[in-house]
């Protein structure tokens, strides 16, 4: 057969290919021709590192010579080693990720900063022990970094029966003296997260604050010995800042220094103050200073009231981004007031205000056009106050409904016919929805590619006579799915990629079977605890199902070390259950 892919250029297919806005789908097209095989390895800019891939690295970094971003992810191989690879592999990195890692030594860090000149992006959040001697050598080997993160450091301390420190058994810390060196060393700094380094001090902001002069977003949510006046230096003195992220401020009435702040930040565009006492008064601040706002995140905050959260909403009418999560004072009614100034919004998050309704959602629909993404989790869905004609919003794209208890197939419905074009549905914990509902939600909405249903008591079956191809992630955690249910999957969802059946203790190996021999596409399978699949089917799913990538197998499964490598070697981690 003439290969086809000839009669364009390469340089028309690489054009085409950018298009795809994910590498995954390079994947299919690789097996195509030789040509496209070349060209796809060519456009990868980003790999993540497993235990599955760590072992062929040289022939990785070699097949794809144009990476600029690794992310080392659930790997047993010692981080060290894996640096070294990385440093000795000839890419040109821009982008680096460790999170979750165990310590790694100052020389592979000298090494890597060596090897990699152009070093944009380190991210070293949930690092085991780190500690200042760490921060020292990653300001002299990545001096053109613009985005660090080294939030949440994990130390292996113990405390004394009164609280106090165990230093013999304290290996190191981050202090604002790490702090300090790398504000003086990062000049070009654009973005940080300090986020959970609970020794430092305003000290450390001060030095941010006069020497990264570039600074755009910085993070600081939990740091117990930052204060309010070190926030508001940090709006005072960065004339670029647009992101600010805190957690857990105290009451702000007494510190007009720090709601004063807000009128120097001229450029700021988003805020975050969860966990946070934001009285009303704070919010008039924020209102007057005349930010040019985008995005706001007040979630589970304390002593604010309609009032400031009103005031707030009809100076800034452009918000695009708004989290009320927990805003108990919140009803129907004036939610029907708030709604005239949220027509360009795109999400709303209302979890946990338990006085709202399905009346507050289907206004939101029908008033708020721009909408993409909401989030009402514990809420009273279901239950509706008062009568509100809806209508459809092409635009919403993902819900987030879970652990409403009253959350009815009648409602479901309603909302599938108002959200025709969905894309994301989460309604995990809904006992009262049952198949029915789920079904008609399918059947309205084509376009869905994402359904979480995990512990749905009510779904008993999934009597599904239409195709669903464009649906790739399902979780069904619980007693929801039987073997009909997942053979009917199936065969409607020939595109399913990702499948949590955790728990589900109705399914057995013949349902399995069904999903492996009909979902082409098949990457990543969850059975922890699902008691009654055979434990021999993991080798035959992994030989005969090629796209498999990650098996959580039944809890009874524990594989070999041989198998393991065995796995590996056909592309699919089999982890423990």
């Amino acid at each position: 057969m003439t290969d086809r892919s000839t009669e364009l250029p390469s340089e028309c297919w690489e054009l085409i290919f950018k298009f795809l806005d994910h590498h995954r789908h390079f994947e299919p097209l690789s097996l195509v021709s030789t040509q496209f095989l070349s060209m796809t390895n060519h456009l990868r800019r980003s790999l993540i590192i497993s235990s599955r891939t760590s072992p062929f690295l040289p022939n990785i970094f070699q097949r794809f010579p144009n990476l600029k971003g690794i992310e080392i992810r659930e790997s047993d191989e010692d981080l060290d080693y894996l640096l070294h690879q990385i440093s000795n592999s000839g890419l040109d990195l821009e982008s680096l990720t460790l999170t979750s890692q165990e310590q790694f030594s100052l020389m592979s860090l000298r090494e890597l900063g060596l090897r990699m000149k152009n070093m944009r992006k380190l991210n070293c959040s949930e690092t085991n022990c780190l500690q200042d001697t760490h921060l020292f050598e990653i300001g002299n080997s990545f001096p053109l970094l613009e985005d660090l993160n080294i939030s949440f450091p994990q130390y292996n301390s113990r405390f004394d029966p009164i609280g106090s420190l165990d230093l013999q058994r304290f290996s190191g810390i981050v202090t604002d003296e790490g702090i300090i060196h790398l504000s003086m060393k990062l000049k070009s700094l654009l973005k940080i997260d300090l986020s959970g380094n609970h020794f430092i001090t305003d000290k450390s902001l001060q030095f941010l604050s006069e020497n990264c002069l570039l600074l755009r977003e910085i993070f600081i949510r939990e740091c117990d010995f930052i204060t309010q006046n070190g926030i508001g230096s940090v709006m005072r003195r960065c004339i670029n800042l647009n992101y600010i992220s805190v957690d857990g401020i105290g009451i702000p009435s007494i510190e007009l220094y720090f709601q004063e702040s807000f009128v120097f930040a001229k450029k700021l565009c988003e805020i975050n103050l969860s966990h946070s006492f934001i009285s009303d008064e704070l919010l008039s601040s924020i209102a007057n200073a005349c930010l040019p706002l985008k995005k706001l995140t007040i979630c589970n905050c304390y002593d604010f009231t309609f009032v400031g959260v009103s005031y707030l909403l009809y100076k800034y009418q452009f918000l695009e981004y708004l989290d009320l999560e927990g805003a108990n004072f919140l009803t129907d009614e004036s939610m029907i007031d708030l709604s005239e100034f949220l027509r360009k919004l795109t999400f709303i998050n209302l979890s946990l205000c338990s006085k709202l309704t399905s009346s507050t959602f289907f206004m939101l629909v029908s008033n708020c056009s721009s909408l993409k993404d909401i989030k009402m989790e514990r809420t009273n869905l279901g239950v509706e106050e008062f009568l509100v004609d809806f209508g459809v919003n092409p635009c919403v794209m993902s819900l987030n409904l879970a652990r409403n208890e009253s959350l009815s197939d009648e409602c479901i419905k309603k909302i599938a016919f108002c959200c025709p074009h969905l894309q994301e549905l989460k309604i995990s914990h809904c006992p009262t929805i049952t198949e029915e509902g789920i079904i008609e939600v399918l059947r309205n909405c084509g376009e869905i590619r994402h359904l979480e249903m995990n512990r749905c008591s009510g779904i008993k079956c999934l009597d599904i006579d239409f195709e669903l191809p464009k649906l790739e992630v399902v979780q069904a955690e619980g007693p929801v799915l039987d073997d009909e249910a997942l053979v009917m999957i199936a065969t409607r969802c020939r595109g399913l990629m990702h499948l949590n059946l955790e728990g589900c203790l109705n399914v057995t190996t013949k349902g399995v079977n069904g999903v492996v021999q009909c979902c082409r596409r098949l990457r990543e399978i969850n059975l922890k605890w699902c008691d009654n699949v055979k434990v021999d089917i993991i080798p035959r799913m992994v030989f005969s199902r090629p796209s498999l990538r990650k098996i959580i197998p039944p809890c009874r499964f524990i594989p070999t070390d041989k198998q393991n490598k065995l796995f590996l070697r056909h592309g699919c981690l089999v982890c423990r259950g």
